[in-house]
């Protein structure tokens, strides 16, 4: 299913010590884009999430409390990365993430905060599960080619790519596995476009989860997917050092020269350890899934009841041990019962044994 996950985690960094500073989606945005998730938030959040409780008579809240929504008392002190960027007099640019999309496929979106205004692609498709990753790959890449023509690439890029969520088991729409494929694919697609591009030898690509939403590892419920794409990324190396979201805000931050948005970036560690002085401009070449990315969940899937009642309009409205489970058998198989999530009370702050701390 992520052929191209596994792929670049091979070619270049693979970090097996990467944790998410956030729990769900509503704070893992505010921490992913600004360090930070507020007093507002963190007490919001747990009182709205999965929407309506089982069994309540009470209408459920239907406040979000991330990506531009409530923005006056949901925004950190010190800004998103786009107001360090305007600050510095660092060009920037939005695909999908803190905007608003249109009613429907082809209707423009629009930013959701003013310093966005301008700085985004209002073709680019946000939260829509209906709606491939490769489209949203295929816009990109169209824009790379124009950008790569007629100048304009902006120092710092966001990019959303959100169907990794899948849909569940829900009749009819496409199974947990065609829609990591699709994210997968999308990916690769996006970082071989880059990594034949005239931007490429002074590029730097850090994917990174939202929030891992409490999902089964066996080493803790925060460890999520990060990997780090650059000419100066090493290569075929294993970074154990102990890095957060914040670790790679830092290192964001000290490539393009923008203050810290909070007092967690300031003091996280960069990510010294992925890189290399000597850059290998090598491109990469993307990979296409083993997996039909047109498969379709059927009537008799394990919790395809459940998920016809999950809401996918927005996200944290599921439940996220019902969800994952889900997922976790339609993957593993119906009869194979999801284990409960590991939330270690210490992980060890290692480093790579040929490294050093300076």
């Amino acid at each position: 299913m992520t052929p191209n996950h596994h792929k670049l985690a091979r070619q270049f960094v693979l970090l097996d010590n990467f944790y998410v500073d956030g729990e769900v989606s509503a704070d893992g945005h505010q921490w992913s884009m600004g360090a930070y998730a507020t007093d507002f938030v963190e007490k919001i959040w747990p009182l709205t999430y999965r929407g309506k409780p089982a069994g309540s008579s009470l209408k459920a809240l239907s406040i979000y409390p991330s990506e531009g929504n409530f923005d006056s008392i949901a925004r950190p002190a010190g800004g998103y990365l786009w107001d360090r960027c305007a600050e510095a007099g660092v060009s920037y640019h939005s695909y999908g993430e803190w905007v608003e999309d249109g009613k429907k496929v082809g209707d423009p979106a629009k930013a959701r905060v003013k310093a966005l205004e301008g700085h985004i692609d209002p073709l680019f498709r946000g939260w829509d599960l209906n709606y491939p990753d490769v489209k949203r790959a295929e816009r990109f890449i169209d824009e790379l080619h124009r950008m790569e023509r007629d100048g304009g690439f902006p120092r710092m890029t966001i990019l959303k790519l959100p169907n990794d969520h899948t849909s569940g088991t829900r009749f009819g729409a496409p199974t947990p596995r065609a829609q990591v494929a699709d994210n997968d694919l999308a990916l690769g697609m996006v970082v071989e476009a880059v990594s034949k591009s005239k931007f490429w030898k002074e590029t730097a690509i850090f994917v990174v989860e939202d929030d891992a939403q409490n999902g089964p590892d066996h080493v803790d419920a925060h460890r999520a997917v990060a990997l780090v794409i650059s000419p100066y990324t090493k290569r075929g190396y294993v970074d154990s050092t102990m890095y957060s979201t914040s670790s790679m805000l830092r290192t964001m931050e000290l490539i393009l020269g923008l203050k810290p948005m909070s007092q967690f970036d300031a003091a996280a560690r960069p990510m010294y350890h992925s890189f290399q002085a000597k850059p290998d401009a090598t491109a990469y070449e993307s990979v296409v899934p083993a997996v039909d990315l047109q498969e379709k969940n059927k009537a008799a899937a394990w919790g395809s009841k459940m998920s016809e009642k999950f809401n996918f309009a927005k996200e944290d409205a599921a439940d996220d041990l019902l969800f994952n489970e889900v997922i976790w058998r339609s993957v593993k198989g119906a009869d194979s019962p999801m284990p409960a999530p590991v939330r270690a009370a210490f992980v060890m702050p290692r480093v790579a044994p040929d490294e050093d701390d300076d």
